[in-house]
């Protein structure tokens, strides 16, 4: 009996390998198999090609909102390739860049959504750049929010890709736009101009919060374009840009904090560099009454939330503890099993080992304390001091932005997002 059914299933064997070399044979020739209709075929076939997407923008000060709809783009299909406007058409259809091109680049290269980079794309997609996104990047699809794309001359940017009904939208991401964070520093600078015995905190408040009493008023801020956040923080939106898995049992666990404010490509370097030298890096973002303390009553820029989903959207990141402790205690250390603590040579302050209280006291006297060289020299103040240094550009930019941010929240209907 076992006999027989072993040269049964010897045969079985021979018989299968037998038609999977068949039907790779005819595969290779772009035949159907045997018993298969040729439309079946092309089906199957289309089945196994990745859904390729297209998805361009500025991403000038890259934030939250340009990580949210890349990742809501990279659902739309199986690799999302990203198009990053050249300095040159920034200038000539919004006005001047904060952030260049090689950072911006840096910036989008790092969201963790992100398959494939097409640098110095162009702004708005003509017929020849289409047929190029389809013939040599085998696009199937191009993408953008529900937000309207409008040229100088006032035509639609997408409307050659919309003819072509190979267009799909997504949604904007609420309450935040590069137009927004430059706005927020734009009034810190008037803020500042108007009284210096004016409270600070409470204008710091008002960005954590997302209130502005002179936008809501019409005031001065409506009028130059500077609108504060009306960011919404939800439990579903910090789940859709987490990892979703801890370290494994043996990992070797490397932990940095920051503020993470303006999330810039001096961020982002230091924590690659971070993330090579373990399995898993862990990030600490302090809240918002800690930076105030520590930096000044006009920081944050941005408050926790939008700090911390920045951060999560990084792929160099495994996980974020929202709200970290300022000091790194032995508590903290072992209950998230840390073997090493890092800090970048370049940062707001670097003279924390000078201080009284050094928040590393403790992984120093452990000896898992290390100081990583930087590998670019840019801050959250070298931000904030390019808008300041060209606050009147940023300004005309900002007012050329204004109108069309009205109509979209006036005329704003619901869409859904996955």
């Amino acid at each position: 009996m076992n006999k027989i059914s072993s040269t049964s299933l010897i045969g079985g064997a021979v018989v299968v390998a037998m038609a999977v070399g068949l039907y790779l044979g005819v595969a290779k020739r772009g035949l159907p198999p045997e018993g298969l209709g040729m439309g079946l075929w092309r089906k199957i076939k289309r089945k196994k090609k990745p859904l390729r997407v297209y998805m361009d923008g500025c991403f000038d000060m890259m934030h939250y909102g340009h990580c949210n709809a890349l990742r809501q783009a990279r659902a739309v299909g199986d690799q999302l390739v990203v198009g990053v406007v050249s300095d040159a058409e920034i200038i000539a259809n919004k006005g001047p860049p904060v952030t260049p091109m090689h950072e911006r680049m840096i910036m989008v290269k790092a969201v963790k959504w992100v398959d494939e980079v097409i640098s110095d794309a162009p702004y708005a997609i003509t017929e020849d750049f289409m047929k190029k996104l389809f013939d040599e990047y085998k696009m199937d699809y191009i993408i953008h929010g529900d937000d309207p794309c409008v040229l100088p001359d006032g035509t639609d940017a997408y409307a050659v890709a919309k003819k072509a009904g190979r267009f799909k939208q997504i949604k904007r991401t609420e309450g935040i736009s590069s137009t927004d964070i430059v706005g927020r520093m734009l009034l810190c600078v008037r803020e500042r101009s108007v009284s210096d015995s004016h409270n600070h905190s409470s204008l710091q408040r008002q960005f954590s919060h997302g209130h502005s009493q002179k936008f809501e008023d019409g005031g001065s801020g409506s009028r130059s374009g500077t609108r504060v956040s009306h960011f919404l923080p939800t439990s579903r939106r910090i789940v859709q840009f987490s990892n979703g898995k801890g370290p494994g049992p043996n990992a070797h666990i490397v932990y940095i904090d920051g503020a993470f404010d303006l999330f810039h490509a001096g961020h982002v370097e230091i924590l690659r560099v971070a993330r090579e030298l373990g399995d898993f890096l862990l990030v600490g973002t302090h809240n918002d009454q800690t930076i105030s303390a520590k930096r000044g009553t006009h920081r944050p820029i941005m408050n926790l939330h939008e700090r911390s989903l920045s951060v999560l959207a990084c792929r160099y990141v495994d996980e974020v503890i929202i709200g970290a402790p300022w000091e790194v205690s032995k508590d903290m250390i072992t209950t998230f099993n840390i073997s090493l603590v890092v800090h970048g040579t370049v940062a707001e302050s670097s003279d924390f080992q000078k201080e009284k209280d050094n928040p590393y006291d403790v992984p120093i006297s452990m000896g898992i304390f290390k100081v990583l060289e930087s590998p670019l020299d840019i801050t959250t103040t070298t931000i904030i001091k390019r808008i300041v240094a060209n606050h009147k550009a940023y300004q005309k930019r900002n007012e050329k932005k204004v109108a069309s941010e009205k109509r979209y929240y006036d005329n704003k209907t619901y869409v859904s997002s996955d």
